[in-house]
């Protein structure tokens, strides 16, 4: 998955040092300097690792270091540090589908849609989920709840379009392109690609 997104601020580390770091961290992770972040996360030491923002942004820089498995193990300590931080939920559910948990990725999924109904993120993956096991149903009803919540996002718009696709549906993976031109028109040129 190439759409990692963005790791958000702190919750307020105590230590303006530990704050210092972890945003120098961020910025490595902004820049692409994966390995460079994980060896300031790394050294960032005490009350740094019982900080859910921390352990998701270490997350993040290892899923972007094709390190999935280390990456899960930070996710599940973010999530059970704030159990309201639904990033860390939506890519412990990309990083289990990744290794072939995918039941495992269906209650981490539908934990953060209990917790908010309306993050569309965690839809978007519970339909590739769905996918991967051949439930396109359950699939297509994920992704047209995240289009739905947010009509103007591009990636429920993607994933309609993928789905569409695999079941041959050539007329309504023409509807998802034309809505993505207005849109997200970089989007809509990968789709257009897959039209006849």
């Amino acid at each position: 998955m190439n759409d990692i997104l963005p790791v958000e601020p702190s919750a307020a580390l105590v230590d303006p040092a530990t704050e210092r770091d972890y945003r120098m961290a961020l910025d490595c992770i902004a820049e692409g300097e994966y390995p460079k972040a994980l060896e300031i996360l790394d050294a960032v030491a005490g009350e740094a690792s019982r900080n859910a923002r921390v352990r998701y942004a270490r997350a993040v820089a290892l899923l972007s270091n094709g390190e999935y498995r280390k990456a899960g193990t930070d996710l599940v300590f973010a999530v059970a540090l704030d159990r309201t931080f639904l990033p860390a939920y939506r890519h412990l559910g990309f990083v289990l589908l990744t290794m072939g948990k995918e039941l495992a990725a269906i209650r981490v999924l539908k934990a953060a849609i209990a917790i908010d109904p309306v993050y569309i993120d965690a839809w978007c993956v519970l339909g590739d989920v769905y996918m991967d096991l051949g439930e396109s149903d359950k699939a297509l009803e994920a992704f047209e709840n995240a289009l739905r919540l947010e009509p103007g996002n591009p990636e429920p718009h993607c994933k309609l379009a993928m789905y569409h696709l695999s079941k041959g549906d050539m007329k309504s993976l023409r509807r998802e392109y034309e809505a993505l031109r207005e849109i997200e028109p970089g989007m809509a040129a990968q789709i257009a690609e897959l039209l006849p």
